[in-house]
């Protein structure tokens, strides 16, 4: 008998259509961590895990984990390797066999989507040259303003040594106490203002409605990527040879990684650019919609001085991306909550 549940939405829409705080994030990690301690209790792997088989239930409240059992196709040939290749274990990719730690690997990197609202390598092509990355240790930058705790999770989870990622049950425990830490706050906020406004109010007229916690849906502020929706999650089979073994990368290493993203062709002469009729504004930045709005004349000096600033302006943007006081583009991030919490920087 087939037991089916209506589930409303998987983790990546969910992502792109609401605005979360770090206390939900947490939330939505420790039952997707419950729902994997759960498979693998019953000593099964799951050897599929990404952002659009991780379901949600609007009604239910709840996370729940989907496609178990029917992660590959049964033609898939021996040395070939099944899934969505930035989930993929760095050992798995190598042609080592699924384990549970290659589950695990799998949920750092939903850790990261959930952090950050995006998914993971999402500039590059799922082909050769990214699976090389993986497996020389390249992983994505951490969000800015991530807890410590949550960001030392992750980094274990995808440590390229499967022996040294922590296993399920560790997992559990260590995001259990952060979701804890965070309804200790929550629950003491709460009284706090509560205690406000019965000294300064009448509480009974002042809640006779109540507080809606919800989520707010931001339906019109999806998120702006530059990928193409027909290649993202899809799982599909890969064979890939002459890798070499997993390692993890050093921090220069992933420094000169990350920094590639963010490498732009632009001359030195900032008059030539503007000039030229080979290079548009469009063509090398993004830029605010506000290039799309201003009708110039850029014969005249002073809107050509104006342009220049602007594209200056932009060029400082990415080349500070790195920077420690900078907030990921990102409409998932509440940092003025990271003040409370004491596993923040």
């Amino acid at each position: 008998m087939l037991v089916l549940m209506k589930m409303d939405v998987n983790l990546r829409e969910y992502l792109q259509q609401n605005q979360l705080t770090w206390e939900e994030k947490i939330r939505i990690t420790f039952e997707i961590i419950i729902a994997i301690f759960r498979i693998h209790q019953e000593n099964a792997i799951h050897r599929d895990l990404h952002s659009k088989n991780i379901l949600y239930s609007q009604l239910n409240d709840y996370w729940r984990i989907s496609d178990l059992g029917f992660c590959g196709p049964a033609d898939k040939p021996s040395t070939s390797i099944y899934g969505n290749l930035p989930y993929i274990a760095p050992e798995v990719i190598a042609g080592k066999e699924y384990t549970f730690a290659s589950d695990i690997y799998s949920i750092a990197m939903l850790m990261w989507e959930i952090s950050s609202g995006q998914p993971p390598f999402i500039n590059y092509e799922y082909d050769y040259d990214l699976a090389v990355y993986i497996i020389n240790g390249m992983r994505p930058k951490i969000v800015s303003g991530t807890p410590l705790e949550y960001k030392s999770l992750i980094e274990q989870c995808w440590n390229a040594n499967p022996l040294k990622r922590p296993n399920v049950g560790t997992l559990w425990r260590k995001i259990a106490e952060m979701n804890l830490s965070y309804n200790q706050i929550k629950s003491n906020k709460n009284k706090n203002i509560k205690n406000f406004f019965k000294k300064k109010f009448n509480l009974s007229r002042l809640f006779k409605s109540k507080t809606n916690n919800n989520l707010e849906i931001n339906k019109d502020g999806n998120i702006e990527t530059n990928y193409t929706s027909s290649r993202l999650f899809t799982s599909k089979v890969y064979q890939f040879e002459n890798l070499p073994e997993p390692k993890n990368a050093t921090e220069e290493e992933q420094e000169a990684f990350h920094s590639k993203s963010y490498d732009f062709n632009i001359p030195d002469n900032i008059d030539d650019f503007i000039n030229s009729s080979s290079h548009t504004i469009e063509d090398n930045f993004i830029l605010p919609k506000v290039f799309g709005e201003l009708q110039m004349n850029l014969k005249n000096d002073i809107q050509v001085d104006y342009i220049k600033v602007l594209i200056l302006q932009q060029m400082k943007r990415y080349e500070n991306i790195d920077d420690e006081d900078d907030i990921y583009n990102s409409p998932n991030l509440h940092p003025e909550e990271q003040d409370e919490l004491k596993f923040f920087k």
